[in-house]
């Protein structure tokens, strides 16, 4: 540790009292030990093997958090499998984050895992604020010293620091921004925290065309700038400029509580006349945008598509039997139903699709002469893959052409086929009016950008037939249950996507309520009524 620092052992509680930066950890007690260190490599002759020990987790823990609580960054990546990258963040932490004292407070080890809570304060030219956070490091055992280190990752510094990026603190280099709905409610991460990411991004591309002015911040900023700026401290605010988006406030509310029910939820609100999106919520709601950027097979909520597909090319109407047979081959490929269900041949295509049934999509394939036909059908009238410019990083979608069983997989929303909420939201909100309007979060007259426009519309004819099918499924077909409690001219159309490697398919569901769309997934949700309906249904139920 640096000159002027010492430790001692007061009361049975680890101390360190530190000079220079002023820095210190106080109650460095793990799981109640008295503080003796144990043996180490370097030590002995005899390079250890195998997982540490208690004491070692415990002795490794409280040296490193020690040496860095001290302000000695050298001291403290010794201690880690990773020196040099440990190191520059460690340094980072006084002379790029402006921290000037902390106080580091561990709890008891849960196995390899050591959980703390660190309490800083932050300064730069003559501001100061505290700082709160918790994080955990995780002892391992070194590969070639047998030494107990810990395993370095930039969230051992803050839990939202991922690779390359860096905490800074200074004047922003963006003016900050006062987010508002379509009616003028502010919107703030911290009622809507699923809005963080989006508006650090909205804030980095509109601040400085708002009419704002820079604050002083501590930030998280990205490898190569390769996402907008984090912050995570305000020293001195800024003047935000006010920013339009088309959110509502009331359908995002609702949004960020029905997400809270699963592990892994993304749901997308979109109004079918305009595209604005009404809402965005993620759980987890920190990190990744996985409603609008996620890339995943959507099961069966593709159908809308291929049903508008199939009846574009008059090639089945919503009044049509078709067979639905417990199995049907493609090519050498073999799909079948859930549990194998099957359906008299005299049912109709519409039972077909409220029920969702597989086979009955796949028996039409060959009528179509066109195994590209349903990439054709994503691009040429729903949108898909035309570079969408929402006002955020998104992605827009995925149909590839392909040939085959591969292409037979696609018209059930599997194989190669990748889709997250937002495109799915857009989908049923195409399907509804007939017609795409690209989805955008903040009005294209903020800034002129261009919009991705469909070739062609639907028929009225085919518009009709699908939302005739999609209400269907709402009232007497697979997503009744979900939809129950959802008013208006309503609709909907569920899905189960296998994954490879993964137990339980993840849960889709999309409806639509009035002018209001919406689409959800739920990781190893299962059935799509069961996880992701109820999701959908709450979004409905506050924006409809």
């Amino acid at each position: 540790m640096r000159s002027g620092a010492k430790v001692a052992m007061v009361g049975g509680v680890f101390v360190l009292v530190a000079g220079g930066l002023g820095y210190g950890v106080y109650d460095v007690v793990l799981g109640g030990g008295d503080g003796g260190g144990t043996e180490t490599a370097s030590a002995s002759s005899e390079v250890r093997t195998g997982p540490p020990d208690k004491e070692e987790i415990e002795e490794t823990a409280r040296s490193f958090l020690g040496a860095w609580a001290s302000g000695d960054a050298s001291a403290a990546a010794l201690l880690t499998n990773n020196e040099a990258v440990s190191e520059q963040l460690l340094a980072g932490y006084s002379s790029d984050a402006h921290v000037t004292k902390a106080v580091i407070t561990p709890g008891p080890a849960v196995g390899t895992k050591v959980p703390y809570t660190v309490k800083a304060t932050v300064s730069y030219e003559g501001r100061t604020k505290p700082w709160s956070y918790s994080s955990e490091l995780t002892v391992v055992r070194g590969l070639t010293s047998g030494k107990a280190l810990v395993d370095w990752q930039p969230t051992v510094i803050h839990p939202q620091l991922s690779d390359g990026a860096v905490l800074r603190t200074g004047e922003s280099s963006t003016a900050a921004i006062e987010a508002v709905d379509r009616d003028g409610k502010v919107l703030d991460k911290e009622k809507y925290p699923s809005l963080g990411p989006i508006l650090d991004s909205l804030r980095e591309k509109y601040g400085d065309s708002t009419g704002g002015s820079p604050g002083i911040e501590t930030w998280i900023e990205p490898e190569g700038g390769s996402a907008a700026n984090t912050t995570l401290l305000t020293l001195a605010e800024g003047k935000p400029g006010k920013l339009q988006t088309t959110l509502d406030a009331d359908a995002q509310a609702a949004a960020e509580k029905a997400v809270k029910q699963f592990s892994g939820a993304s749901v997308v609100a979109v109004r079918p006349s305009t595209g604005s999106i009404r809402a965005v919520a993620n759980n987890p709601a920190t990190g990744f945008n996985a409603a609008m950027q996620g890339k995943q097979a959507p099961g069966s909520t593709l159908k809308i598509m291929t049903a508008a597909m199939l009846m574009d090319k008059g090639l089945v109407s919503a009044n049509s039997p078709v067979e639905c047979p417990k199995e049907a081959t493609w090519q050498s490929r073999t799909f079948h139903n859930l549990e194998y269900f099957e359906l008299p041949p005299t049912d109709t295509f519409t039972t077909s699709f409220a029920r969702s049934c597989n086979t009955a999509f796949i028996k039409l394939i060959d009528d179509t002469k066109d195994d590209t036909a349903l990439a054709k059908e994503a691009r040429d009238v729903f949108g898909i893959g035309l570079d969408w410019k929402t006002g955020v990083v998104s992605f827009d979608g995925s149909v590839p052409e392909e040939t085959g069983g591969e292409a037979a997989a696609q018209y059930i929303g599997q194989g190669t086929v990748q889709m997250n909420a937002l495109n799915i939201a857009s989908i049923t909100a195409t399907a509804r009016t007939g017609t795409f309007h690209q989805p955008v979060i903040v009005p294209q007259d903020l800034d002129d950008r261009q919009l991705a426009t469909a070739s062609r519309s639907l028929s009225q004819n085919v518009t009709r037939q699908l939302n005739d099918m999609m209400r269907a499924t709402a009232s007497w077909g697979t997503g009744k249950a979900a939809m129950a409690s959802v008013g208006g001219d309503k609709g909907a159309k569920t899905g189960s996507a296998e994954v490879d490697g993964q137990g339980t398919s993840n849960s889709w569901f999309t409806g639509f309520s009035n002018d209001l769309a919406a689409a959800a997934v739920v990781q190893s949700g299962g059935h799509g009524g069961d996880a992701a309906g109820p999701v959908v249904a709450a979004v409905l139920r506050a924006g409809s």
